[in-house]
């Protein structure tokens, strides 16, 4: 995992982080910057209403996903569950690892947004907030983020651990790290071509 030194980025980037991180944001600002196409998880989990697609369903739309980008992809999720069909061809992971009061005030904020403007998650008539599933349900966003940080970390780091050495993982763990590695972007690597690497940014303990 980069403490410092250059920062490795290839073509098939996994973009890791707990809900609120920005994950979302990032992923697609390093799809558009490499013109690479984005695989969501989230999206292709969540159906109208909330209601999740069942996991045999679900790695085969994961599946063809990745099927149908083979010059490389930018995907934003974890899913334990279905890792087994994304991380063997990747070459890059990025965690967002912020502080949990940073992640948690930006969830707090979409997630109130959300259920203010009613507006779809993920695709047209996709999924919406609402203030009672936000403040009154045993399924809360911000019910599950209070209850459930911890062991995600701890989850993510056990999972890293056991990455084979072919992927190149790095870890962004304050809001600034995360815009320098934005804005000190390397050249795409073309397809089979060994990763970028440029200056990691320096490492900020939040």
């Amino acid at each position: 995992m980069n403490a410092a030194g250059p920062i490795h980025l290839g073509r098939r980037i996994v973009v890791w982080g707990v809900t609120g991180s920005g994950k979302t944001t990032f992923a697609r600002q390093l799809a558009a910057v490499y013109g690479l196409p984005r695989i969501e998880i989230d999206a292709l989990y969540w159906h109208k209403g909330w209601v999740g697609t069942p996991d045999d369903e679900l790695r085969l739309k994961l599946q063809a996903s990745l099927e149908a980008a083979p010059a490389g992809w930018v995907l934003d999720g974890s899913y334990h569950r279905i890792s087994d069909i994304y991380l063997p061809p990747a070459d890059t992971l990025i965690w967002l690892h912020l502080p949990w009061r940073v992640s948690f005030w930006r969830l707090v904020k979409r997630t109130i947004a959300g259920a203010w403007t009613r507006e779809p998650r993920y695709f047209e008539d996709g999924p919406r907030e609402s203030w009672r599933l936000t403040f009154l349900s045993r399924d809360s966003i911000l019910w599950w983020s209070i209850h459930h940080h911890r062991a995600g970390v701890r989850n993510a780091r056990s999972r890293i651990v056991a990455l084979p050495a072919s992927v190149c993982v790095n870890e962004l763990r304050s809001s600034r790290e995360v815009a320098a590695f934005l804005d000190h972007l390397p050249e795409a690597p073309s397809r089979g071509s060994p990763a970028s690497e440029f200056p990691s940014p320096r490492k900020e303990r939040g």
